[in-house]
């Protein structure tokens, strides 16, 4: 529920995309030095963790894979967003496959999917479902809105980034709390066991109380010995 909570905050409050008009004008923005920086630090940062770290720690630590996919996967969210802005232009009667460009971004796009899909299953194959799915959603969401704000150069109001930020806090929190509880054995049924457990401890111990005798300076009495009759001496 943390983590439903939080996308749809940062989804509700999102900055709108600026109009555009032509796949070349997407081209442009991509080739401004801030996504080139991006692109080429996601390039090497993957290449890294394939040929070096995912052969020695693949298999011991779940974000090794992930990392990968979700790096790989902003680049495709990218060029799959310039493949729908010009298939759009397209069927308003705007013929963008002219361009040589929208070929490269298929090319980036085939490759990138078949990357990801091969990562993503070694990581589904080693580790719980239920817990990779939400590590790769946060991990995903956060290199795409960071790729989608370098490349379309999305401008936020001070309120509009707080709300982003308090909504990806809620996300990581929620899969923090999954997977710190992925070994907790939690059911329905124990929980109402143990509340009922709990509660019915408290009401004998308040009886209990209640029927201590309580001496003359408020203190508790104990009860008497067996076979023994209380007398004023015992008593004070």
């Amino acid at each position: 529920m943390l983590c439903v909570a939080g996308s749809l905050t940062i989804v509700l409050h999102a900055p709108e995309e600026r109009p555009i008009t032509s796949l070349l004008q997407v081209w442009q923005l991509a080739l401004q030095p801030g996504f080139l920086l991006y692109v080429v630090s996601a390039v090497a940062v993957t290449l890294v963790f394939m040929l070096h770290i995912a052969p020695a720690h693949g298999t011991t630590s779940i974000y090794v894979y992930i990392t990968i996919c979700s790096l790989v996967g902003s680049l495709s969210v990218m060029s799959c967003k310039a493949l729908g802005i010009a298939l759009k232009l397209t069927f308003e009667g705007d013929n963008q496959f002219v361009h040589p460009q929208i070929y490269f971004c298929l090319l980036v796009v085939a490759v990138c999917v078949v990357t990801q899909m091969n990562y993503l299953n070694k990581a589904l194959d080693l580790f719980n479902t239920a817990i990779v799915s939400p590590i790769y959603y946060v991990m995903f969401t956060t290199f795409t809105i960071t790729a989608s704000v370098i490349l379309f150069q999305e401008v936020q109001s001070p309120r509009q980034a707080t709300t982003e930020v308090c909504g990806f806090v809620t996300i990581v929190i929620g899969t923090f709390l999954l997977h710190s509880t992925k070994d907790l054995d939690i059911t329905l049924a124990g929980l109402n066991a143990a509340t009922k457990s709990t509660f019915s401890a408290a009401s004998l111990s308040e009886l209990q109380m209640q029927r201590l005798p309580l001496t003359s300076n408020g203190a508790l009495d104990s009860p008497a010995p067996t076979g023994h009759r209380m007398t004023n001496s015992d008593r004070f």
